[in-house]
């Protein structure tokens, strides 16, 4: 396999993995390339502005922890001009803390979309790159509702590594400084009946409950991280089922398809109740504890130190310091607890995301070399198509040895198997790369296919027409003769008219769409299959005879079932399919 270009790095491990490595691993080959991206001078002043922000909260908090013991300890005095003092000094913490948050807020949700950018762009390339979106379907690997992992696990992936990378980090330095802190303050503590005297005996206690709330938070969170991967599965495929339905709504219409596809849409959507009541149940025990655990916090250390303060050896103000120290240190500790479910989902988001570009990595890696069908451009000028053998996912012989040559200016129909010729028509396009042979078209030349159902983008109809170049490509009386040609006419007044023409528009409408975005091209080649299926018998013989008027020198080739065309053409080529391979190879893998 080849080296990954600059972009995403190749995981290797596999996807089920667990544990902190299974965790920080993905995340890695994640973030690692956008570190070292072209954006990486933007990218590394934005961390390290986000750091210092991170570094300023933190102080702030330590502030606001000696700010609330000098508060206590005016209260404790009974001293009016202590306590106004200390609300001064609040404001001014309020202030600054503000203004701290406002910064950090602003830098870190640009990182967060800059970064989702730079992936989904990335992403967007691999998948969409030489068709591999249209033949990633046949392969095999974890490559399911790649729209949702694009759209989605993206998003959760880039927004929650960076917030729970702050929170670590914010963790982290509050317990360097919070254990220094309530060490001090809690001063020594005399074990009764004995001469043992233990200094800063609230610091071990503090990760003592930390530690056995991490414990149980992991044992009763353990089942929240395949939990959580399984309902996002099937909430992706929940949304892919009614998508399908409503790119096909016309043709489940007609086969009054809404019984069956109603049920499919329930059987899906019990999956993710199904998948929701397991997060659910793992979510209880979590919540159920952690509801316990932290109603616990900030009474347990003023428990433990009452004893220092009715004694006399603690003041009031030091008691509330040491008991806000004590619960800063344990909620320092507890930062795996307390995102274990974030954790969970960043993680399944990333996993789902390197698995779409691994596997369209696999299809780059067969692409390049063993057994595949070769699409070349040469230096001669005529078409040719040469010992072309085509399989199918199961590794079946679909086309076997098939030779064909066009020269320019010619026109040709083919006929015979269905299935033979729409294998063919893929192989020539590029897209069914699983076989033997060679394809192999004049260098440079400007080629149109033409499917039966042809793909008409959401939009207006300039869009429709010129696409896939913009819609100011071509001026509105050139838009309009198109579509009179193609017999659109009445279409023409509609031009900058937004809709989804897909559903708008009937199967006829839209291969005359096709054939008016073909007249404006004016490409050298055409390759059409079952373009002009729609039509009638008269309506067909006129569109190809259009054709052949307005671009009398480009080379057609036309797949169609219909009699009466060979008139049209110059010759007439019967495409048979291979007959059946009673110990066909391997499958073809990707």
């Amino acid at each position: 396999m080849p080296s990954p270009p600059p972009g995403i790095v190749r995981e290797s491990a596999p996807a089920a993995m667990a544990g902190w490595g299974g965790f920080l691993r993905p995340m890695l080959r994640l973030a690692g390339p956008y570190w070292v991206s072209g954006r990486r001078r933007k990218v590394r002043v934005a961390a390290f502005a986000l750091l210092l922000l991170t570094v300023a909260q933190v102080a702030l908090s330590v502030w606001g922890n000696y700010w609330n013991r000098a508060l206590f300890d005016a209260l404790e005095q009974k001293s009016i001009p202590g306590v106004l003092m200390q609300v001064g000094v609040f404001v001014l913490i309020l202030a600054v803390s503000m203004a701290v948050t406002a910064g950090h807020l602003m830098i870190k949700r640009w990182l967060q979309l800059d970064w989702r950018r730079w992936l989904t762009d990335r992403l967007l390339g691999r998948w969409l790159e030489d068709g591999r979106h249209w033949r990633l379907q046949f392969s095999e690997g974890g490559h399911d509702n790649p729209d949702a992992r694009i759209a989605e696990d993206i998003r959760i992936a880039t927004e929650s590594a960076i917030a729970l990378a702050h929170t670590l980090v914010f963790s982290l330095l509050s317990l360097l400084l919070f254990v220094d802190i309530l060490w001090t303050t809690s001063g020594t503590l005399a074990v009764p009946g004995t001469t043992l005297q233990v200094t800063g005996y609230m610091v071990p206690l503090a990760f003592a409950y930390a530690v056995g709330g991490a414990a149980l938070g992991w044992l009763f969170g353990r089942s929240l991280v395949r939990s959580s991967d399984a309902l996002q599965s099937a909430e992706a495929t929940f949304r892919y089922g009614l998508a399908r339905v409503r790119e096909h709504g016309d043709a489940i219409a007609l086969a009054h398809g809404e019984a069956s596809e109603r049920h499919g849409a329930g059987v899906r959507f019990a999956d993710v109740a199904r998948d929701w009541d397991r997060q659910s149940w793992a979510l209880l025990g979590l919540v159920s504890f952690s509801t316990a655990y932290g109603a616990l916090l900030p009474i347990f250390p003023i428990l433990v130190a009452a004893p220092q303060y009715i004694a006399g050896a603690m003041s009031l103000g030091l008691l509330m310091q040491a008991a806000q120290a004590f619960q800063r240190v344990t909620s320092a500790l507890s930062w795996p607890v307390d995102n274990l479910g974030e954790i969970a989902r960043c993680r399944t988001s990333a996993e789902r995301v390197l698995s779409l570009y691994r596997d369209t990595l696999a299809l780059e890696s067969a692409d390049g070399g063993g057994a595949r069908i070769l699409r070349r451009e040469g230096p001669r000028t005529s078409f040719a198509v040469v010992d072309l053998t085509v399989r199918d996912p199961a590794g079946h012989v679909v086309l076997d040895r098939f030779d064909l040559e066009v020269r320019p200016g010619e026109r040709v129909l083919l006929t015979g198997d269905p299935v033979a010729t729409t294998s063919l028509f893929k192989a020539i396009a590029g897209l069914w790369p699983w076989g033997t042979g060679t394809v192999a078209w004049p260098a440079g030349a400007r080629i149109a296919f033409m499917p039966q159902r042809p793909f008409l983008p959401v939009g207006t109809l300039r869009d429709v027409l010129c696409y896939p170049a913009t819609g100011d490509a071509q001026d509105d009386a050139a838009l309009r003769g198109a579509l009179e040609r193609a017999g659109a006419a009445w279409l023409s007044p509609r031009l900058d008219e937004r809709a989804d023409w897909a559903q708008v528009l009937p199967m006829r409408a839209r291969q005359r769409l096709a054939f008016a975005r073909v007249l404006l091209q004016r490409p050298g080649w055409i390759v059409m299959e079952e373009a002009s299926d729609a039509f009638d018998a008269r309506g067909e013989r006129r569109i190809l005879e259009i054709l052949h008027h307005e671009l009398p020198g480009t080379t057609l080739v036309t797949i169609s079932f219909h009699p009466g065309l060979e008139s049209l053409h110059d010759r007439c080529i019967t495409v048979q399919r291979a007959q059946p391979d009673p110990s066909p190879p391997a499958a073809p893998q990707s």
